[in-house]
Order: C-alpha cells, then structure tokens, then sequence
C-alpha cells in the first residue's frame, strides 16, 4: 500500500510531539518515574545498544570533598530537545537522536568551596506559554536553581537569559528574608504551577542552630515577582533555629491545585534541646494550595528528628487502587526504609499508621520523642537493627571484630538517639530510600523502589574535649561543628578492618510493592561493588545511590549501584534482562525515557559519586535498538 510521504512525515512528528514525553523530573510534575512506551520490552531488550554520549567537562575531583562534583542529573524531554544540568550548573540543550549540543548556558557561579558539600544539579524544570506566538521570547523556558542559591531563567530555543525575569534572567535568594542569616542552596529543580515557579532549598544541618528558615517562595515565571510564601518555622520560634526546609523536588496535582512537599528537620540535627516545643510542620509531608501557599494537610513522619531524616524523596502521586478501592494517593518513602501512603485530598493513611515505643536520649536536656509512626504495611525495607549479634564480616576475625565495636555502642534499634558514647544508627543517612525515589507502574499498581541498607555511628563530641580530626575520616563521614551547642558531631559508617560494612549484606535491593495489599511482590539485591580488581557476590548487593524507572514495556531500568553497570529488570519478577558496562563511571543518578521519531531512548548520568568514592565524570549516555 502506498502511503504519501507528507503522511509519514505527519506520523513522526505527532509521535515525536511531548504528549507522551519526560518533560518534569521524575517523569511528570507528580513523579512516578513511569513511561508509557513499550518500543523496549522484555523481548527485545538484550538488544539494546549505546547510541550517543554527551560530555561537557564539568567534573571535578576536587581538592575536597566540598569542590568535587556529582552528576545525579534526571534530564527532561520537551520542545523536541533534551534538557539537563551539569554539576557545575551549566544547562545543556541536546538533539534526542544524537547527542548533539544545541545550546549550553553558563550560570557564571563560583565551582568550589560550597558549604554544602559536593556540587550538584539534579534537574531542570520546563514551561510554556501555550498562548504565545511563534516569534515571542521565553514563551518556552528552562528554569534552574543553582548551588549558590540562585534561579536562572533561560528561552529554551536558544539558552539566552530571560531579561524580563527578575534580574535580567536572575533571582537570587539569598537576598531574600530568611529571618537569620546562613546560606540557601539549590541542589533539587523548582515545581512549575500555571505561571509560578516555586522552590525551597537546602540549609544547613549540622552547622548552627541560628540557621535560616526553610521557606518556600513561589515566584511569577514572567517578571520574577514573589506571589507568595510559606514559612514552616512557628512564628514564635523563628528567630531562634532554622531549617525545616524542602531541598527534595516537590510534587503538583493540576487539577486539584495541591502542592506536596517532603520537609526536614529543624536545626541542628543530633542536638534538639533548643527545640522541644511542637514542630508540626518538621520532617512531615505537607499539602499547600500551590496558587496561594495555603496549608491544606499535613503529617509528621518523623518526630523531633535527632538523625538527619529529613524526607529526601518527591512525594510520588498516583492513581491507585487499595483494598481493591481507586484512591487518588500520595506516596512518601523515606532514609529509615519506610512507606508511607496517603489520600492526596484528605491527608488519610492508606495503610494503618501506628505510634510505636523508641529508645530515649541520655544527652542532658535532650528530650527524644518517646514515640516514633510506623506503618503496619508495607514493611520495613531494611533491617531495624544491628547488634553484636547479628554484625557481619568477611571472616570469623573480621566479624568478631565489628561485634566489639558494636557491642561499645548504644544499639536498641531504629531511631537510637545519637550520644557522646556513640549510636547506631540503621539505616545511615545515605540508606533506607533516598533522593533516587521509586517508580510506580500504573499498569500493576506496584511500587519499585531501591533502598540501602548501611549502619553508621553517630557520636556527640563534648566540645573543645576531643579532636574530631583524629580517627577513621573518610569521604563516608557527615557531621559539623554544631555552633550554639555543646557538642560537635560526627557520623560515620561502621566498618570491619577490612574496610566491609559490619551491617549484613545485601546492601543494596530492590523490591516491588503491591499498592492493592501493601505486601511485596519481591525483593531482589541488586549491584555488585568493585574493589582490588574484583567484584563482590551479586547476592550481596550495592549501596545505592540514584532510582529506578519503570516502562510499559515491563522492564525497570537501574543504574544506582557502586559499578559501572547499567541494567534492565524484569518487573514481573526481578530478574536482571540486560546490562551495559560501557559507562565511564557509576550510573548513580535515576535514569529517564523518551520517544522520538517513533524511537525510544533510554538516557542515563554516568557521573559516579565522590561521596561513595567511584570514579568520577561527566558522561550523559543514550540507548536505543538498533
């Protein structure tokens, strides 16, 4: 049959146009890392092939850890071009079937000493005027935030600054009331609602207790203007601490005009004596009227957080179905390794929530939550504790060995309080489910999701008394000087000689829920971590840093794990179909999927993690059929 080429023509474009594209990160402005695309399936997945590879450069070792960077970018397919930012915050612009630069703009912030650790950018954000002519500029932008506590915007057609926003293309938010003073970072891309931007931000937690507000702003994507704001802090207490604040990417149902918002702690993390009043709005997931700031719910995930567990992850909306009954949900994971899911509308738990016992603080003056919310399904997707006995180790020397340092420990389960004799603390800052999310398959109604399963010391140090410089330092630790206590602090991954966690493998799973019972479906380890030339067991699996994405086509895609492969799961069962090792470095970053000209694309950051002590770089790399 003869088909007219303007007809094909048409057929590509209307299948190349972003109705069906991964144009906010995650997916869509409520998350969910799910593709409708089925072009790569289970049957013809082990034929996938790199396509293209893009570099810009920006990496760095760093002279510290503080100037080195880490590529955890999830880029976003819209206007017919790939987007994503570099650690250094440059936004490139891409062709999507070839790699091919377009356009790349240069914030112009400083690349090093950041007081926040590491540089990172994780995604940009998309907008369109749907009403705007063809000729007019900025009707499409790209909107990011920066390390240095700035929002750039720039036309997506040509990466040149939006002039009429803000500052010539600038906001800058540090010039903004925080009500004390400190420092604001962007790590996360801003929520896009209508025509506001709105972002939170990152502040300190082990620095000082007069820190910053964590506030949330919503600005006009136009002029730059502030429509409104929401401060977190009680008014009473604000000129007192800081924090509280929303450094994940948030979360948007359109319809319904709700913001989602995974918030932190109060400042300083291990030390709570100065905040023992109600903190409602601390460590919760809250729901704001996205137009007007407007707290419609809220609930408190963790209370008076004395472990850095501020919820890390953007809240997944979903469509789902539980006890068999439809439910618009909302879906929040967190570092401890729990779920947690609710009625989006009403703030209602989907699964029973329960107030469970938890071990008290021996810090004078500390008064821990007696009580801590733990859902009674989905269970925990990490061990809930590590004791003496059941520390692990290579050998019967190596484990007796993390025994002992364990059994010198306060160790009494999930949520030990940190002490000046040092605590357990499982999972880690870095473990249970953190920034890289989980994927929720609308097909299944199930839940994919990584987690880590690492134990750390937390240890108060009375001040001016020990030399927090002396002992095992490693690119592990996290921890800070802790100013207006009494205490500088330190938390660090309990190790054998060997250098092996003393926590008992796998290390690293991924684990599939059904949303309709609350029970997995299965839980597989997952990655394998590289040392002397060799690699450890499968079954022991990998820490994991970055997420999963799920496809019609039955496949999750993964990278996360500590080498340098890149693999596609059956997600009926778990099973590893597929896997690439010609990335540069770790894929630790949430991988994302695109069509284009009736191909799809699977596109993932090869950066590494210096954190997790990887090789490092600066590669964006494309899979494809042939």
């Amino acid at each position: 049959m003869y088909i007219p080429k303007i007809l094909i023509t048409l057929l590509l474009y209307l299948l190349s146009l972003p109705v069906l594209a991964w144009s906010a990160y995650g997916g869509s402005p409520g998350g969910g890392q799910y593709a409708p695309f089925d072009q790569i399936n289970v049957e013809n997945v082990a034929q996938l092939e790199m396509v293209w590879e893009h570099r810009t450069g920006d990496y760095s070792q760093g002279t510290a850890v503080a100037d080195a960077t880490t590529f955890e970018a999830n880029p976003v397919f819209a206007n017919n071009k790939l987007y994503y930012c570099t650690p250094f915050g440059r936004v490139a612009a891409l062709e999507p079937d070839t790699g091919k630069e377009i356009w790349l703009f240069d914030p112009g912030h400083k690349k090093a000493g950041t007081e926040f650790g590491v540089l990172i950018c994780r995604g940009v954000s998309y907008w369109e005027d749907k009403y705007a002519t063809e000729e007019q500029s900025c009707s499409k932008r790209i909107i990011v935030g920066a390390i240095d506590g700035k929002v750039h915007s720039v036309d997506a057609d040509t990466g040149e600054r939006c002039s009429t926003f803000g500052n010539n293309g600038v906001i800058d938010l540090r010039k903004y009331d925080y009500v004390n003073p400190g420092t604001i970072a962007l790590t996360s891309p801003p929520a896009i609602v209508g025509n506001l931007i709105i972002t939170g931000g990152v502040v300190s937690s082990y620095s000082k207790v007069i820190s910053p507000n964590g506030i949330v702003r919503a600005f006009n994507i136009n002029t730059g203007e502030e429509v409104w704001h929401w401060n977190p802090v009680p008014e009473h207490l604000r000129d007192r601490m800081g924090g509280i604040n929303v450094w994940p990417p948030m979360s948007v149902d359109i319809e319904s005009d709700l913001l989602f918002l995974p918030t932190g702690s109060a400042t300083v993390d291990p030390w709570g004596v100065n905040r023992k009043e109600p903190l409602p709005y601390a460590n919760a997931l809250v729901a704001l009227r996205a137009s007007t700031g407007e707290v419609i719910w809220h609930y408190q995930i963790i209370h008076h957080d004395l472990w850095d567990n501020d919820l890390p992850a953007q809240p997944i909306l979903a469509d789902a179905s539980v006890g068999g009954v439809g439910v618009p949900a909302v879906i929040q994971f967190t570092k401890t390794g729990l779920m947690f899911a609710f009625n989006r509308e009403t703030g209602e738990p989907l699964f029973d929530i329960e107030e469970r016992a938890v071990p008290d603080s021996d810090v004078p003056g500390e008064q821990a939550s007696p009580t801590q919310p733990f859902p009674v399904k989905p269970m925990p997707l990490t061990l809930e504790s590590l004791t003496a006995e059941n520390a692990w180790g290579l050998t019967f020397w190596d484990r007796g060995r993390c025994a002992k340092k364990i059994k010198s420990m306060r160790s009494e389960g999930m949520y030990t309080p940190p002490s000046v004799q040092g605590s357990v603390t499982l999972p880690n800052g870095y473990g249970g489910v953190n920034w890289g999310n989980a994927a929720y398959d609308p097909a299944r109604n199930w839940i994919i999701v990584n987690s880590t399963q690492l134990a750390n010391v937390s240890r108060l140090y009375p001040r001016n008394e020990v030399d927090m410089n002396v002992g095992d330092i490693s690119q592990f630790d996290v921890g800070g000087p802790l100013e207006g206590t009494p205490y500088e602090y330190k938390s660090a991954p309990i190790l054998s000689p060997f250098g092996a966690p003393c926590t008992p493998p796998p290390w690293g799973t991924v684990t599939a829920i059904d949303m309709d019972t609350g029970d997995f479906v299965w839980q597989v380890p997952f990655g394998q971590v590289p040392r002397f030339g060799f690699h450890t067991p499968a079954r022991w699996g990998s820490p994991l840093i970055g997420g999963p994405i799920a496809t019609a086509g039955g496949l999750v895609f993964n990278g996360a794990s500590l080498d340098r492969y890149f693999r596609a799961l059956n997600i009926g069962s778990g099973k590893i179909l597929w896997k690439s090792d010609k990335l540069r470095a770790p894929a630790n970053a949430t991988p994302m999927t695109y069509m284009y000209k009736g191909k799809q694309y699977v596109v993932v950051a090869a950066g590494g993690n210096v954190v997790a002590g990887t090789e490092l770089s600066d590669s964006l790399v494309a899979f494809a059929l042939p």
